[in-house]
């Protein structure tokens, strides 16, 4: 069996989405959208109506966004976050838009052509938050390589709907 790297990634605007402060970051979503797209490695990510998961609601609080991918591994995905240019850009500018959060991001492997739901990355976010990096969800400075066919995914039944 091959995996690849699931991620999600959350941020909470500072004000509500809407506001025109955040224009500057909405306007740049569909071009980074498509870098992300056409990037070495990429395989999937979440969508909601438009082409950006900003209409999705996975919290209660409507200020927070989700991102969820998935990627062929942990260094393909590492280059488009931190190589790429218009992303990098984003993050240049973050404190701009979004609050700080502790735990904002997590990884974990998949079967290949799994498709993460949302409240299974939220499961990995909270995972990361009770008991820090581990096979079942870690972060960039802190990486597990990918399950062997030997080690299965036991682990992932716990999140499956």
């Amino acid at each position: 069996m091959q995996f690849q790297l699931a991620e999600i990634n959350i941020a909470t605007f500072r004000v509500p989405m809407s506001d025109p402060v955040n224009a500057g970051f909405i306007a740049q979503l569909d071009r980074v959208n498509a870098l992300a797209e056409s990037a070495p490695g990429f395989v999937w990510r979440l969508t909601g109506e438009g082409n950006n998961a900003l209409n999705i609601r996975a919290f209660d609080n409507p200020n927070i966004a989700i991102n969820m991918s998935t990627w062929k591994d942990v260094d393909v995905l590492m280059r488009f976050v931190y190589r790429s240019e218009a992303h990098r850009e984003i993050m240049r500018r973050r404190k701009e838009w979004f609050d700080r959060m502790e735990f904002h991001l997590a990884l974990w492997w998949v079967p290949a052509g799994h498709r993460p739901t949302i409240a299974e990355g939220k499961a990995r976010l909270d995972m990361l938050s009770r008991v820090g990096p581990s096979p079942d969800a870690f972060l960039f400075n802190k990486p597990f390589p990918a399950p062997t066919a030997d080690d299965g995914l036991e682990h992932d039944r716990v999140f499956a709907d």
